[in-house]
Formats: C-alpha cells, structure tokens, sequence
C-alpha cells in the first residue's frame, strides 16, 4: 500500500488576486481541492473586518476585501482564523493570514505553495499553535471578454467555442477564471437560443490577452456579425442597465457602440456586438444572466 507524503497538508491549486486602479480593493480568488476546508474558511474568514464579502464560484472563493491592516481576536471554534492584512503594491498583492491549530496549517503552508504565488513567508503550524503566512501575488486586472453571434443555423455554438479559444489563451499571465452564457430577447434574426458569453481573466497584460482572443475568434467564428467587446476594470456595474435593456427587448447595436470608453472597447465590431457588450456586466451572474425575460 503506498504513503501519503504530506498527510497533514492540503495544497491550494493556484491563487490569485484582482485590484481596482487606485489600489484599494482587492478580489481575492482561491482555488480549493478540499470543498469541507473551503466552506470553512468561507465561513469564518468572512469575520474579518478586511472581509466585505465572499461567494464561492465552482471551486473558487470569491474574497472581496479593502486594504489594511488588523488584528484579529482569534477564538477557537468562534473565530479560529481569518484575513490579516491585505496590500497593494505596484505590481504585487501581498495577502496576511493567521489561524490556530488546524486553522493555522491551512492558514500557512496549505497557501504558500500555491500555483500563483510568487513567494511566501509563514510560521510552523499545526497541533494547538497560532500560525501566520504572507502570500505575495502578481497585481492583475479583471479582464471580461464578451463574444455574441459566431454560429450558423447549419454549424457551431457560441458557449463552446469561447470556452476553448479561453482555454487556448490562458497561461501564468492570464489566468481564466469564469465562463457566464446569458439570455438575451429572442430577436427574430437569432441563430436559435439568443445567447451571449462572456469569459473572465485575471491579467496582467490585458491588450496582448484581448489581441490572442480576437485572432483566434476570427480564425474559428463562423459568422461575419459576430461580434466582440473587452471590458477591462474592477467592476462592470456601469454596463448592467443596458444589460438588463438587451434581455427585455430588442438594442440597436449602435446603443452598445456608444457604451465604449477607456474601459471598454470593440475588437470585432460585427451586429453581435449588442449581445457581446450586454452579456458582460453579468460575469459569474449566473442566475441573472440565464434568466429570460422577454417573450418568445
């Protein structure tokens, strides 16, 4: 019978971390392999003041967090452990944590041998210790990618051919973190179902991800209207009106063009433009975006 190396270690598959421009919020994105452990640490990390909120998304959890520093008044069973610190810096997010006993060990080295980190410093865990790590993570920005109108009545599907292009771009600059299918109004003129996409990176070279995508989208689309839209910040709150408008009516693509601004631009520029901009705003929305709201 073989041994267990680390018997008492669970490695996070990778981590990684999202800020605004100016530095002071931060999404933090853990991929866990042990579901028990991530709920968890759902649980009580959303006790930290540095905590404004957290979800977990498939085999993520989602930390949305400010900047700082506390202290954490750790309590066995009530508060074991938590996020301690969280900073920005240039090109670098340096993320504190702290726990007890077993707390302590995912608090430590269970992190900093993450896919992701670029290095770690952490205490000796385990048994009844109190234990501490600093993660030091790439500075990325949120890119969402949203695509619209690739098929044919004869051929092709949307959904799958902007998961695999994602897959194909994705790499230790580009990390591909979501794929959300939204339902607009059934125009007369859809191939079908009227759907669009949208994937979301966390990246630290936006224009470059965004240049790849679009070659092979027009490598692979079938369609001369598809269309594709790049939105690239923090939040895409300032596109959901128009999101919401696309869902329960019929949008001139020229609506969507107007949106475009330092934040969102237009690489394919064909009618599924409409589709590509509205499905955007609803990234890991799922229920929202899948929610049809106009009339067959």
């Amino acid at each position: 019978m073989s041994g267990i190396s680390e018997p008492y270690v669970i490695h996070y598959p990778w981590i990684c971390a999202v800020s605004d421009a100016a530095g002071s919020q931060v999404e933090l994105i853990e991929c866990f392999d042990c579901i028990g452990g991530a709920m968890w640490v759902k649980k009580h990390y959303a006790q930290s003041p540095l905590v404004e909120s957290v979800r977990t998304v498939g085999s993520m959890n989602r930390f949305l967090l400010r900047t700082g520093v506390v202290d954490l008044a750790l309590e066995g069973s009530k508060f074991p452990a938590g996020i301690s610190g969280v900073d920005v810096q240039d090109n670098e997010i340096t993320i504190s944590y702290i726990g007890m006993g077993g707390g302590g060990v995912g608090a430590t080295i269970c992190r900093a041998s993450a896919k992701g980190v670029i290095r770690s410093e952490f205490d000796e865990s385990g048994g009844g210790k109190v234990a501490g790590s600093k993660i030091i993570l790439p500075r990325f920005s949120r890119v969402l990618i949203g695509v619209d109108d690739t098929d044919t009545p004869e051929q092709g599907a949307t959904w799958t051919l902007v998961h695999n292009i994602a897959q194909a771009v994705a790499d230790d600059k580009n990390r591909y973190l979501s794929h959300t299918i939204v339902q607009l109004f059934p125009v007369p003129f859809r191939t079908k179902n009227c759907v669009g996409v949208v994937v979301e990176f966390a990246s630290s070279d936006p224009d470059e991800l965004a240049g790849r995508f679009s070659e092979l989208l027009k490598k692979y689309t079938l369609s001369p209207k598809t269309g594709m839209a790049v939105f690239t910040g923090f939040s895409p709150e300032r596109l959901l009106e128009y999101g919401w408008r696309t869902k329960k009516g019929q949008v001139s693509p020229d609506d969507a063009r107007a949106l475009t601004g330092d934040d969102l631009t237009i690489w394919i520029n064909g009618r599924g433009i409409t589709g590509a901009v509205a499905a955007i705003p609803f990234y890991t929305r799922y229920e929202e975006g899948l929610l049809l709201c106009g009339q067959i």
